[in-house]
């Protein structure tokens, strides 16, 4: 890509915050594409996306709740739609891949190798959580984020009959190293687009030497020029901050609502597209531009909207 542009990622709502954590989290379908569309207009050029119980806010991977969000965003907006096979805690590997056959996305995210996914500690805050809320957060304590060998294997093949194209998680350094395993034993292979996802507890902090330590050794693996990447700080400032260090490195960055709740450090987000909009206005303190839709999905290598079942 020029030099001169950065791919902005969205991540809308994610799926292991609860509504009670902001009021911005977007929870309905309309919600979801309302913010999504308002990111998209603020320079994001890829929504990263999942759909939430709409009575509740609670995670799910519902097929027909994700049908009516990518029908609907598709319609409104050409940013590419990247659907997670993520999804959130309690849910199979055969509930979290259930949307590539059935949707066949330009791009979905695909998990590098399983890690504790701590939330717990959110739980001791002083918020009036719901019951389900509490005891989803509290429940992490004993919670493995489980992607083993035969679950990405699963996975990379939905993908593959989909012709959808896998944006890697790399959350420690032990998944680069899964990753060379599996390119090795055929189920993957560059280039690849990675996506370090850094300040999750159970993973790798948000510290900038471990960005670095990750680019390089995926460097070394793999080869220059053999993968594009992105970098996606957890919590505030490591957002913003990750953000900073990925455009002087020559990365991609993503930023939203799923990852971060802070605009500032003393004020909460009260959209997205704020959250974008700040990531663009660091952009151009780089003199960068955000890529728009056409230009993400020629470096990304997509097959095309016109290519997908939505």
């Amino acid at each position: 890509m020029d030099n001169g542009k950065v791919v902005v990622t969205c991540a809308i709502t994610g799926g292991m915050t609860v509504p009670t954590q902001s009021e911005a989290i977007p929870v309905t379908v309309h919600e979801i594409v309302e913010a999504g569309v308002q990111a998209a207009e603020a320079g994001a050029a890829v929504l990263h996306l999942h759909v939430r119980e709409e009575a509740t806010g609670r995670p799910v991977q519902d097929p027909e709740l994700f049908g009516r969000v990518l029908t609907e965003l598709s319609q409104r907006t050409d940013a590419v739609l990247q659907t997670t096979t993520g999804g959130g805690q309690g849910m199979t590997v055969r509930e979290r891949g259930a949307i590539i056959p059935r949707f066949k996305p330009e791009m979905a995210t695909l998990n590098a190798g399983s890690m504790n996914f701590g939330l717990y500690p959110i739980a001791a805050r002083d918020l009036p959580f719901q019951d389900w809320e509490r005891e989803y957060l509290e429940s992490t304590r004993d919670y493995v984020f489980r992607n083993t060998f035969a679950d990405i294997t699963y996975l990379a093949g939905l993908m593959r009959e989909a012709d959808t194209r896998p944006e890697i998680e790399i959350y420690d350094l032990g998944q680069l190293y899964n990753l060379r395993q599996l390119t090795k034993d055929g189920v993957l292979a560059p280039p690849f687009s990675l996506q370090f996802v850094l300040g999750v507890l159970g993973g790798s902090s948000s510290d900038p030497d471990h960005l670095i330590y990750l680019l390089r050794t995926a460097e070394r693996l793999f080869g220059r020029g053999t993968f594009t990447w992105s970098a996606a700080g957890v919590g505030y400032p490591a957002e913003f901050e990750l953000a900073a260090l990925a455009l002087m490195l020559g990365g991609n960055i993503r930023v939203g609502l799923e990852d971060n709740l802070r605009v500032h450090r003393t004020s909460r987000a009260k959209t997205n597209a704020e959250l974008v909009t700040k990531a663009v206005t660091l952009a151009e303190l780089f003199d960068k531009t955000p890529a728009t839709p056409a230009e993400a999905r020629e470096y990304l290598r997509l097959k095309g909207a016109d290519c997908v079942a939505f």
